[in-house]
């Protein structure tokens, strides 16, 4: 993946993280982009209330993951580098 190729993908991940972030943010929670792997996951990281929270894990797969896939379907899979039980 070239350099643009991968930023012009980020961008395009964290638009589709604003439509999620809102969620969080009631909970006082947000999420961060970090990194876009070789083989096309989204590492992201859990700010706020989402890094100790236990539904995080639910909230990855469920919300996130979805949304990605659903939006950006270049992006395989997400995976969280911070939080409950990584």
């Amino acid at each position: 993946m070239s350099i643009e190729n991968k930023k012009e993908l980020m961008q395009k991940v964290d638009t589709a993280l604003e439509t999620v972030r809102p969620h969080l943010a009631v909970d006082g929670g947000n999420v961060e982009l970090v990194d876009i792997t070789e083989d096309m996951i989204a590492e992201v990281k859990w700010l706020g209330n989402c890094e100790s929270c236990s539904m995080s894990a639910m909230t990855l797969r469920a919300g996130l993951e979805e949304t990605l896939k659903s939006t950006v379907p270049e992006i395989k899979g997400i995976k969280a580098i911070n939080g409950v039980g990584v």
